[in-house]
């Protein structure tokens, strides 16, 4: 996990989207596929700094917030722009089809 990315848990998670543009990583640490992403999802963090926060949410920890966004299967990634879900991406994808969704709320 990079410097830039925060570990988000059910207690502190309508503070921490609540501003901004927020990407939350709904993971666990027996997922293939998370795994997979985690490095992508660490470049995203780093590459947009200052624009975007990136936080991983472990749904075996956290299963109230994974539940309230009906999170069915991991990975599941959901951008937050104030408090309020805007894109949701069911499993792997490449960097830039991760970018292409993000990007837009950047602005």
């Amino acid at each position: 996990m990079s410097e830039h990315t925060v570990i988000a848990t059910d207690g502190a998670f309508a503070n921490l989207v609540a501003k901004g543009v927020t990407l939350v990583d709904f993971w666990a640490t027996w997922c293939g596929p998370c795994r997979q992403i985690a490095p992508i999802i660490d470049q995203i963090a780093s590459e947009n700094a200052g624009k975007l926060t990136v936080a991983k949410l472990d749904v075996d920890q956290n299963g109230d917030t994974a539940m309230k966004y009906g999170v069915m299967s991991i990975p599941t990634l959901i951008l937050f722009k104030d408090g309020e879900p805007v894109e949701r991406i069911v499993g792997a994808r490449p960097k830039e089809a991760l970018m292409s969704k993000i990007r837009p709320h950047l602005a």
